[in-house]
């Protein structure tokens, strides 16, 4: 349902001179987005990435109005508050061993201007010139100035670019050619960058991308060699969406800074955590202020979402997620094999619970005409499913009934022919 009266609201990603229709959205359950009619869509994205568990989880919901009660917000600078402090213990305890500090942020992209900040406030604070950032082809890190800079440059991002600073570009380990990725990481390396900045196994916004594990070891331990720092945005990755709780996880790999977002809360609350080594603080430590971390928000570990994100830290502990997440991805490939031999489709790929296929057709990219019309597509049967260009991708939340997923899949299996 449509507001009655024009909205003055500006959305994200949103040409409003198409004059598409934006359902208006009254309250979710589960794997279920409501309209106040009765009308019901299936997320089968996640509401971008975010929801984990379902939505509105009875424990996150508990926590978030049991803290809305005792503290709502508080100056994060010098300051310091429970939910905050048992949060980063936590975050410290499942995350491997090096990593030692925890800086709290709202979001994703800002987690990644966190990120590059420590890298280049590390290498001036040692008095190494150490500058230059290297980045993965494909990748989208956030729309910030700095994570935009080190995201792939394209249409998200021309209008601005004046503003984004210079990056060196390796090439994506497409399948067979791996060996030239790591090549032209190793050489570019050899001339002391700062840092490399990947999404994980998998770039989300680049195409729903994926590339071995075993590769991703091989970059962490070329930058190891050269003494640069490895940065791993597992914003969209971490929290299960490849299988195992972060995606660095299937590698054995270890970065040196980590960004984590969207399923930290279980997608209810915003908020952002930048995880780094002891050495990156030690270099900020000093009884000179001068060599403090210049780097806030208003809602620095906002304790409402703090509350949010140690609730879900306590369902990984007490509840079987992982037997969730192992369930889901057996029925993901399960649906993805039926539509993997028709010949409307390519490139069938999953990680995990993310599954994904090309629609072939002339047209493709991000702004390929098909894709909102396979978003409207997919409106009108009850699914919410927002394709990149002509690669259509699931991943729904880990409460997905089976008839739900069959759903969704149902509806992507008649596209193909809408399409043709």
């Amino acid at each position: 349902m449509k507001p009655k009266t024009p909205s003055p609201v500006w959305h994200p990603f949103t040409q409003h001179g198409l004059g598409e229709p934006i359902p208006l959205i009254d309250r979710a359950e589960g794997a279920r987005l409501y309209d106040a009619e009765g009308n019901s869509w299936i997320d089968a994205i996640s509401s971008w990435w975010v929801t984990t568990h379902g939505h509105a989880n009875p424990r996150i919901m508990a926590a978030i109005r049991d803290q809305t009660e005792r503290l709502d917000q508080l100056i994060f600078a010098g300051w310091t508050h429970e939910p905050a402090e048992s949060l980063a213990a936590e975050l410290i305890r499942i995350t491997p061993d090096p990593l030692t500090r925890v800086f709290f942020s709202d979001s994703g992209s800002t987690s990644v201007e966190v990120a590059l900040k420590m890298a280049l406030g590390y290498f001036s604070n040692i008095g190494e010139d150490r500058h230059r950032i290297l980045v993965l082809e494909h990748s989208y890190h956030g729309d910030t100035i700095g994570a935009m800079s080190v995201g792939a440059r394209g249409v998200f991002n021309r209008p601005y670019q004046p503003l984004l600073f210079d990056v060196g570009t390796i090439p994506f380990p497409a399948a067979g050619r791996e060996q030239d990725t790591l090549d032209a990481l190793d050489a570019a390396c050899a001339e002391k960058p700062a840092a490399f900045i990947v999404e994980p196994l998998i770039l989300g916004a680049g195409g729903m991308l994926i590339y071995p594990a075993w590769a991703l070891a091989e970059m962490r331990a070329i930058c190891a060699r050269h003494g640069v720092l490895f940065i791993a945005d597992e914003v969209m990755t971490g929290w299960g969406r490849t299988g195992t709780r972060f995606a660095c996880d299937r590698a054995g790999v270890i970065p040196d800074i980590v960004c984590l977002s969207k399923g930290l809360t279980g997608g209810a609350m915003p908020l952002a955590v930048t995880l780094c080594i002891e050495p990156i603080f030690a270099a900020h430590l000093s009884t000179d202020r001068a060599r403090l971390f210049y780097h806030s928000s208003s809602y620095t570990a906002n304790p409402i979402a703090c509350a949010a994100a140690n609730a879900n830290l306590a369902i990984w502990r007490d509840e079987p997620v992982q037997a969730r997440i192992d369930a889901l991805t057996e029925a993901q490939g399960a649906h993805l094999a039926m539509l993997a031999a028709d010949p409307r489709t390519r490139n069938p790929r999953q990680l995990g619970t993310i599954a994904a296929f090309d629609i072939v057709q002339p047209e493709s990219g991000y702004l390929s005409s098909l894709a909102p019309r396979l978003a409207a597509f997919y409106r009108e049967r009850g699914a919410l499913i927002r394709p990149l260009g002509n690669t259509v991708y699931v991943m729904p939340p880990y409460c997905t009934g089976a008839g739900e997923l069959a759903h969704v899949w149902d509806a992507i299996a008649a596209s193909l022919d809408m399409v043709a």
